[in-house]
């Protein structure tokens, strides 16, 4: 069974930085593509950084020049590195395995203006 234990959220201003990580076990976790999803306030979750195996990466045009998705194959750990953080980026933040189902609790960023 997969465990996602998403971290390091918190309350940053506008225009700051934060690294969010997400350890993961029972996966395997370097054959596997991971992603980083947010749901804001009263919106849907949504898709917004993916790294696979090969560190390939993929952006939603939303965090695109801002966002860096990154992996530590030998501790099982996805990041996600945000800089010029903005009021908008306000939500809660899960890591996922691509083909897997299940979330974990997430971590709750809150960018103040």
């Amino acid at each position: 069974q997969v465990r996602l234990m998403e971290s390091g959220g918190g309350l940053v201003q506008a225009g700051g930085s934060l690294r969010i990580s997400c350890v993961v076990s029972g996966f395997i976790f370097r054959l596997g593509t991971m992603t980083w999803h947010r749901q804001a306030p009263g919106k849907q979750r949504e898709l917004i950084a993916s790294i696979g195996p090969s560190h390939n990466t993929t952006y939603a045009d939303s965090v695109k020049g801002r966002f860096t998705i990154s992996r530590d194959n030998v501790r099982t750990t996805v990041y996600l590195q945000m800089n010029d953080l903005k009021p908008e980026d306000t939500a809660v933040y899960y890591c996922k395995p691509l083909t897997l189902s299940g979330w974990g609790r997430g971590t709750q960023v809150t960018v103040s203006s």
